[in-house]
């Protein structure tokens, strides 16, 4: 066997361990910066001089034309000259960060496999057998099983009726689901961010549909002082608004979504870190209160939850405060709802969401 060698490139070497390390930076100021590559650029540029990461042999510039390259930012025409901005295969690239960033933080026993919690007579066949039944169809039948279980029985292949085994079957079921993001102003609050971290769950539960789930839905709402669909293809550039926050006209807006659905799977998941502090009123004006919960604007919310229980729709919520006051709301509406509620920190509620999503399905049948 020959063997050819050549001088080691050492520049060439960390470049290959830098890129990716970059690219992922990169994604992480793109939810900040609400998708907004030149900012996401200039946040790159200050933090990579400050580590080292950039000098005279590899500039920022050179990073942004890698990124070029790969498709993952094009250049297009703006009103004070041209403007980098992320392509399709870019917003794409979001989307599996933020699916990989958050099934690592899953724990091993919480991945889930999207399944209905029953056996079902029709769908994937599983390594697991029953005593066969009336009305099952025969080519669910075990032979080998069946055979075995006559010649245990009688010492010969003399099938009877108590011999069949069957196997059982697994159905994938569809799920609709909406997805509740609060963007009123206390999600920036204080300084701490748990905008970002939401986007990151909107994002990946997006790419979990579209890569493995391809017959579920996956709706977003946003709510503010109102509520109102946004395509998944806006999830990158959502941000932060002057907002009170409207939970019922969210809660509304999901549930007409929902009842157009054909799928009897249906879910909503709100994220949310306030009280319902705004409401639309029957003329579209908006009564808004921020001091406190008041009562009118809680029990009109309580009721949209009611209404989303008669229809068959729970409603999951994650609450990212323990306030104790906005904890007793959260268990109202749950109760009403007969829904579950989650109450987390920004760091934990990405990996709540996504177990929820992949293990927490409901089945009719």
């Amino acid at each position: 066997m020959d063997y050819r060698y050549t001088a080691f490139d050492l520049e060439a070497a960390r470049l290959r361990e830098l890129l990716p390390r970059l690219e992922r930076i990169f994604h992480e100021l793109l939810l900040v910066t609400d998708g907004d590559v030149e900012a996401a650029l200039q946040h790159l540029e200050r933090i990579g001089e400050r580590y080292g990461w950039f000098d005279e042999r590899f500039t920022v510039q050179d990073f942004h034309q890698w990124l070029e390259r790969r498709g993952l930012i094009r250049t297009e025409p703006g009103a004070a000259g041209p403007k980098a901005v992320l392509s399709a295969a870019g917003e794409r690239a979001l989307r599996n960060q933020a699916l990989e960033t958050i099934f690592q933080g899953l724990r091993p026993d919480a991945r889930g496999d999207h399944r209905t919690r029953h056996a079902g007579d029709h769908g994937e066949r599983t390594s697991e057998t029953r005593p066969w039944q009336f009305g099952d169809p025969t080519q669910s039948i075990d032979f080998g099983s069946s055979l075995r279980n006559a010649y245990a029985r009688s010492g010969s292949f003399g099938l009877s009726q108590d011999d069949l085994e069957v196997y059982e079957t697994e159905h994938n079921t569809s799920c609709a689901t909406v997805l509740l993001l609060d963007i009123s102003h206390s999600m920036i609050l204080y300084g701490e961010d748990r905008i970002t971290p939401a986007k990151r769950v909107a994002l990946a539960l997006c790419e979990l549909v579209k890569s493995r789930y391809p017959k579920d839905t996956l709706d977003v709402v946003l709510f503010g002082d109102e509520a109102w669909q946004v395509p998944l293809a806006e999830l990158p550039y959502v941000g932060v608004g002057p907002y009170h926050t409207n939970t019922r006209d969210g809660v509304r807006r999901a549930r007409e979504i929902l009842r157009r659905s054909k799928t009897w799977n249906r879910q909503i998941l709100m994220i949310t870190d306030g009280k319902p502090s705004a409401l639309t009123e029957p003329d579209g004006t908006i009564y808004k209160n921020p001091n406190g919960l008041d009562r009118r604007i809680v029990n009109k919310t309580l009721e949209e939850a009611g209404q989303c229980r008669r229809l068959g729709i729970p409603i999951t919520t994650f609450m990212l405060t323990k306030d104790p006051s906005l904890v007793s709301f959260v268990e109202q509406f749950t109760a009403e709802n007969h829904g579950r509620a989650y109450y987390s920190s920004p760091d934990d509620i990405s990996s709540f969401v996504l177990v929820d999503y992949v293990r927490n399905r409901r089945s009719r049948s």
